[in-house]
């Protein structure tokens, strides 16, 4: 992270996939755009009305024409502020629906990655491309590109106007000019600095929080508030000092452009003053260029944060596009959707390997039939669950084949394959929503009849029934308000309205307490019944059924029985 700010100022190629997401909003862009360019040639014409108003009117008493002056300058103000306000709302606007729009893109393209993938990036680290960073992006937009064009197109026009007016003024009072060039470059410089630092402690704060708070029972459970109190002040430092860093780069710069500006006005003053003696030039001219420097140095001043908003925003598009364009997604280039699946399953002189040639699964070769249950035991790293993932495709195997029906799996529609495979685990995960909702996962075919019925079957309705609100029920994140054994029905539940061909139970009941698996012993029967299944468990009351028993150690199939 620490290097990604480098060269992504200009990066054209970046900012056209960014604009890309305009498209669908091109009224809003462009009106944006007009209105940019009607704030800089709008902005000129108050100190020329000053000027007439103070030459033409005021210096000659004409009272009646001096109303007329003042009403024009209250109805420009008035448009001024008229498109100021629909130039920020339509720019902020247009931001925001990108980021919108983006985000979905993002969240869409996480959810299709392999779990490989997961298992090297911190969540944290996902959590902070999705919000923070994208935050950048619609500062691109309201606080970025087209306030830079806008800027610059309005320093271009009072710069005319000025030198249209008195060249000679005009280049007296541009004399402090080149300090405020080189000022504006040495902050833009360091403020870079300051705010890829920002963005780093803010990437590192987003990790420790994610990491710490997801596993908050571990620290109860060893007394580690303290310590871990202590590690926290230590990234929220150093996150609050990055801040205050760029914030003394900002206290040091706006008073810098002041005295610059007060330089240019001081020099006004006296050219001015020795002009107007000369009757060289009208003292409205003198008034109207005071006006003029304070809106000159106001946008050059505004130049420099306004590029590091854009470099910060195409930092985070950098980083966003660098997510999207991962290509570490489940290759889903089959087409097969059988109306009916019968279930045989086929592993053939199978290898996998995490990483390298570190194999955790050695010449893995069995075959179950339709609705055959095979248990699988072995100790914890042997490669059993392993086994599951590949049948689900969530990794790639590095040799051999697995079939289902005869048919390679990789040939099967992807969604297809796994809607077609219900799987158990021990460590259940429930989401913040509606019990109802945690089984069907929001699936509009799932009907709440459906729901109850599955729930009668595994023996959960009545437990259900005594939550308050019964199976509208919010249950909180993970599940923290329910019990593991209720945690765990809901997940068998959840499994039978499924209906699927195949059911995997991976350590489904090595959580649930006795009472709890004598009450979903039947139900798993059940749900077995015309299914295969494929159970890894350590109890031998949740094998002792099994047509088919393997032993892995190691990788490897050491020993097998029927």
């Amino acid at each position: 992270m620490g290097n990604e700010i480098a060269g992504k100022t200009y990066d054209w190629h970046l900012l056209k996939r960014i604009l890309a997401y305009t498209k669908p909003y091109k009224t809003v862009f462009y009106w944006s755009v007009w209105l940019t360019i009607g704030v800089a040639l709008v902005s000129p014409l108050r100190p020329l009305i000053t000027q007439i108003t103070v030459d033409d009117f005021i210096l000659k008493n004409n009272t009646n024409g001096l109303a007329w002056m003042i009403s024009l300058m209250v109805v420009l103000l008035f448009v001024q502020t008229a498109i100021q306000y629909y130039h920020t709302y339509l720019t902020n606007t247009l931001g925001q629906s990108v980021i919108k729009d983006l985000r979905s893109d993002v969240f869409n393209h996480i959810t299709k990655l392999k779990l490989g993938y997961f298992d090297k990036t911190p969540i944290g680290q996902l959590i902070t491309r999705t919000v923070s960073d994208l935050e950048t992006i619609a500062d691109i937009f309201s606080e970025g590109i087209i306030v830079i064009i806008g800027s610059i197109l309005q320093i271009i026009t009072i710069m005319a106007v000025m030198f249209y007016q008195d060249w000679r003024l005009t280049l007296v009072v541009l004399i402090p000019m080149p300090f405020l060039v080189l000022a504006t470059y040495i902050f833009k410089e360091a403020i870079k600095t300051a705010f890829q630092e920002v963005r780093t402690q803010v990437g590192l704060l987003n990790n420790f929080l994610q990491e710490h708070i997801s596993g908050i029972r571990v620290i109860q459970y060893f007394a580690r508030e303290q310590q871990e109190y202590k590690k926290f002040e230590a990234i929220n430092k150093e996150h609050c000092d990055a801040h205050i860093r760029s914030n003394w780069y900002y206290s040091i710069f706006f008073p810098v452009v002041e005295i610059i500006s007060a330089l240019s006005i001081g020099l006004l003053v006296w050219y001015g003053s020795k002009s107007i003696i000369n009757n060289q030039i009208s003292p409205g001219v003198v008034v109207a260029f005071i006006m003029y420097i304070n809106m000159l140095f106001r946008p050059i001043r505004e130049l420099a944060d306004k590029f590091n908003t854009l470099q910060m925003g195409m930092v985070g598009a950098d980083r966003i596009f660098k997510v999207l364009d991962t290509n570490e997604k489940t290759i889903n280039t089959g087409t097969l959707k059988p109306a009916t699946l019968k279930g045989d399953i086929k592993f053939k002189n199978v290898f996998f390997a995490y990483a390298d040639d570190s194999y955790v699964l050695k010449d893995i070769s069995f075959e179950i039939k339709e609705g055959e249950t095979l248990a699988i035991i072995g100790a914890t790293g042997a490669g059993k669950s392993s086994i599951i993932n590949l049948l689900n495709r969530f990794y790639e195997i590095n040799s051999g084949e697995i079939t289902i029906d005869n048919i390679p799996i990789k040939d099967f529609d992807l969604n297809y394959l796994r809607s077609q495979i219900a799987t158990v685990l021990q460590d259940v995960f429930l989401f913040s929503d509606s019990v109802a909702n945690n089984i069907s996962l929001n699936n509009p075919e799932i009907t709440l009849t459906q729901i109850i019925a599955a729930a009668k079957e595994v023996g959960a309705h009545d437990f259900i029934m005594r939550l308050p609100g019964t199976y509208q029920y919010q249950v909180q994140e993970r599940g923290a308000t329910l019990s593991t054994g209720q945690a765990q029905l809901l997940s068998f539940i959840r499994a039978m309205v499924y209906q699927p061909k195949i059911l995997v139970l991976d350590e489904a009941t090595a959580s649930v307490d006795t009472e709890t698996e004598q009450l979903i012993q039947a139900a798993i029967e059940k749900l077995m019944k015309g299914r295969t299944a494929i159970v890894i468990a350590h109890r031998l009351s949740t094998i002792q059924n099994a047509d088919k028993i393997l032993v892995i150690h190691q990788g490897q199939i050491v020993q097998q029985a029927s």
